[in-house]
């Protein structure tokens, strides 16, 4: 058992209630209760305490879109200054050379920042696949997932155009279409576990409507409503986007969705900048999801989703940091920052909240990965929490809202703790699972060898 004692502020995201000065009782995997001097009701030896009378205690935040191996080339000089096409063509010709251990290490580091961030559950985007790599990528990722403790639902993801066919990455990365419907199948019956407190789901992503077939689109959509997983994949990203659809196919990237049925509650789309108000009506009546990327998009210049309009349209709506080399970091509270002020610019001052920017982080990306106890700070909830020790100078004269102080100010976005399946898996702003200086080492002597490879070709 773990008991939060005393804590300091309890943002428990369960219709708006707050608690100052209670205790968290943490049994098995769930929260057992909420209340007033619960150590009364433990046995003290058989009882991890944790002192929080210095600890904003939060639900555990969601990352509802990431690249993991992007950790290993982020912030390259030649494309600091490119927009999405550019970015993305320089870059193809480094990841083709990623392996089994540039995978490993990758996905320790960007999970491994992201629970020091406040996150609990992560999705990933891997649709790059070597033909020289024989691996179980996908299956690497869950090791290093386990490892660290952290939840986890990667994407499948895909790619079947080379640049020979008309697409961007280069012929070495792209798979037949045969073969990626047999490992989304492999992988779902390996791994996935559509239980209620699972550490493990499968989605499944085909790339990007200009890195795949419309056979994959559509076949994949078939696949998951077979087994019942999520989809996933990059759509209304930037105007290069639609220019290459309408050309090739003279619809937009939406319509090309909808052709293939790869729309509806079980869907979410990464970015979603470029809908235009009649898209928008159909992403609400089909309840499409959206995976927003605040700090990606302003990277790399893509433009501001239209995440204030989405929500009053009831559009759901959930946060993701984006890979590594467009944001560049995995930085989950500062995520929901940025999405908090981006709205500003776009909408006034009151366009988002701090409370509304949780809300799409918590419970918004919850919902899109499909967690139905998670997300809220309740009786019989799962215990995936994130504590923020405020009792810091950067947090000094923020208090009367301790909840948005955490996005208004500060210096540092890392968890004193962090929380997951009521495991302790950072502690002290550390993580537990895995030496962070082995991380450290490992992931910049594979980042200068890809980099070297790259100089190389």
């Amino acid at each position: 058992m773990v008991l939060l004692e005393n804590c300091f502020y309890v943002a428990s995201f369960d219709e708006s209630k707050t608690y100052s000065s209670k205790d968290i009782l943490i049994k098995g995997n769930r929260i057992h209760s909420i209340g007033d001097n619960l150590r009364k009701q433990i046995n003290e030896k058989e009882t991890r305490i944790i002192d929080c009378s210095d600890c904003v205690v939060i639900p555990g935040l969601v990352n509802t879109h990431h690249h993991f191996y992007q950790t290993l080339t982020r912030n390259l000089s030649a494309v600091q200054n490119a927009e999405l096409f550019e970015w993305l063509i320089y870059l193809y010709d480094i990841w083709k050379n990623i392996d089994e251990e540039a995978v490993y290490y990758s996905s320790l580091l960007a999970m491994g920042e992201l629970l020091k961030t406040g996150c609990t559950l992560s999705t990933d985007h891997h649709y790059v696949f070597p033909q020289n790599v024989s691996g179980d990528l996908i299956g690497i990722q869950f090791e290093a997932a386990s490892k660290l403790g952290m939840r986890f639902s990667p994407s499948r993801g895909s790619m079947s155009l080379s640049k020979k066919n008309g697409g961007l990455p280069p012929d070495s990365v792209v798979q037949t279409e045969d073969k990626i419907l047999e490992d989304s199948i492999r992988l779902i019956q390996k791994f996935h576990d559509p239980s209620e407190d699972s550490m493990r789901k499968i989605v499944l992503a085909p790339c990007s409507p200009f890195s795949v077939t419309l056979d994959n689109l559509k076949n994949t959509a078939k696949l998951a409503r077979e087994y019942g997983v999520r989809l996933h994949t990059h759509l209304a990203e930037t105007k290069d986007e639609e220019e290459f659809c309408r050309s090739k196919t003279g619809k937009t990237p939406l319509a090309l969705m909808e052709e293939v049925d790869f729309i509806g509650e079980d869907v979410f789309y990464a970015h979603g900048i470029h809908f235009n108000d009649d898209e928008l009506k159909v992403l609400a009546e089909t309840k499409t999801s959206i995976a927003h990327c605040p700090s990606s998009n302003m990277r790399l210049g893509s433009g501001i989703a239209r995440v204030k309009e989405m929500r009053e349209m009831g559009i759901n709506v959930g946060i993701g940091v984006d890979g590594s080399a467009s944001n560049d970091c995995s930085d989950m509270l500062g995520e929901v920052r940025n999405a908090m002020l981006l709205q500003r610019v776009k909408y006034g001052a009151g366009a988002l909240t701090a409370e509304n920017a949780f809300e799409l982080c918590i419970k918004g990306g919850a919902k899109i990965l499909n967690y139905k106890k998670i997300g809220t700070i309740k009786e019989g909830y799962l215990a995936d929490l994130a504590l923020f020790n405020i009792n810091k100078l950067e947090y000094t004269g923020s208090l009367s809202d301790p909840l948005a102080a955490l996005i208004f100010t500060g210096i540092s976005h890392q968890t004193e703790y962090t929380i997951v399946n009521g495991k302790i898996v950072v502690e002290k702003g550390k993580l537990i699972g895995e030496d962070e200086e082995v991380i450290i080492k490992k992931g910049n002597e594979i980042a200068a060898r890809l980099l070297k490879s790259y100089s190389k070709s």
